[in-house]
């Protein structure tokens, strides 16, 4: 025992050094193996192809290990290896761009299980552009129902008026499924609901009586169905039925009634100005009267004075006056008589 702490007490400097970096080396080591055994163990009895050496490097360029692990794991049980040219890389590069790999993974075991074509390229490429790939894939198998209008944005309905002026206020419930293959630069929901709105109010619209709506609410749908609607969408329609449809207001009439009192109210205004037009002739006529009437009594007075003169040159005798003051009396008698005029007192 002395000799073994003899020779234990000659161990240069140097070699202490080189033990201790060994020791410091194994303790790393130890520590790494026990952050990442776990993980390690599944993927080798998993046989998910990741080596030990993957898990520590992943760290340094920020990668979550579980995440990529158990995606992994679930691609290689599942056998989408097999199909589909998914290695760690590839997914540690999905992760990296900001994709959601276990995402994608899960809605490519389903597609393949409901035998929708969809490749990894197309799930990563919908994934990145923020759509839900897992989502679109289930609704591909299980198709959802739309509310038109939406619900969420308006509580009212569809409003329309027939040819025959009754107003209609519908709703619809429009079933989609996801159409994977224009997923990708495809119209939403808001698109496929807006169109479903304005293809129920045209058909209304074009309808020549709210009763055969009423009788027959499925004709509007196969109106709508077959104006194909779902072009350019993520959507494909599967059916639109009409849950509601009430009878509303008589629009025509109202607009009848409205037309009417406007052409009153502009025969009114006709009537009106031409009744004014009519007063100020009036008194423009009466102006002119009084006017004429201040140029006859001009004309009188110069009677007189064409009398006086008639005397003073001759032309007119004593007995001529006489007879003409003779017949203007019987001029005005035979006017009083007849009830045209007054006597003149002249």
């Amino acid at each position: 025992m002395l000799t073994q702490m003899l020779t234990f007490m000659q161990i240069s400097g140097g070699q202490w050094v080189v033990i201790v970096v060994i020791l410091l080396v194994a303790i790393i080591a130890l520590a790494i193996f026990a952050q990442f055994a776990s993980l390690w163990l599944q993927c080798v009895m998993t046989r998910a192809n990741v080596t030990l050496w993957d898990l520590v490097t992943m760290r340094f360029r920020k990668v979550n290990p579980t995440v990529i692990v158990r995606s992994m794991i679930m691609a290689v049980q599942a056998g989408l290896t097999k199909n589909y040219p998914i290695t760690r890389a590839k997914l540690e590069a999905h992760y990296l761009a900001g994709g959601n790999v276990p995402n994608v993974i899960r809605a490519l075991i389903a597609a393949q299980r409901a035998q929708i074509d969809l490749d990894w390229e197309t799930a990563q490429a919908i994934d990145l552009a923020g759509r839900d790939i897992l989502d679109a894939v289930r609704t591909s198998v299980y198709p959802k129902v739309i509310d038109c209008p939406d619900p969420k944005r308006t509580s009212g309905t569809l409003d329309a008026v027939a040819g025959d002026g009754i107003q209609l206020c519908a709703r619809a419930r429009v079933t989609v499924r996801t159409n994977i293959s224009q997923l990708i630069g495809g119209a939403t929901e808001e698109t496929v609901i807006a169109r479903v709105g304005q293809g129920i109010v045209q058909a209304i619209g074009s309808t020549d009586s709210y009763k055969r709506v009423l009788e027959n609410p499925d004709s509007i749908s196969r109106i709508v169905l077959g104006q194909g609607l779902e072009g350019n969408t993520a959507y494909e329609i599967v059916s639109i039925d009409i849950a509601d449809i009430d009878v509303g207001e008589n629009i025509g009439a109202r607009l009848q009634a409205d037309q009417a009192e406007a052409d009153m109210q502009v025969a009114q205004a006709k009537a009106e100005q031409l009744r004014a037009d009519q007063t100020a002739r009036e008194q423009e006529m009466i102006a002119r009267i009084q006017e004429n009437r201040a140029k006859v009594v001009l004309a009188e007075a110069q009677v007189p004075k064409a009398v006086a003169e008639a005397f003073g040159s001759g032309k007119l005798g004593l007995l001529d006056f006489y007879e003409l003051k003779n017949v203007q009396a019987d001029t005005n008698m035979r006017q009083a008589i007849a009830g045209s005029g007054s006597i003149s007192k002249d």
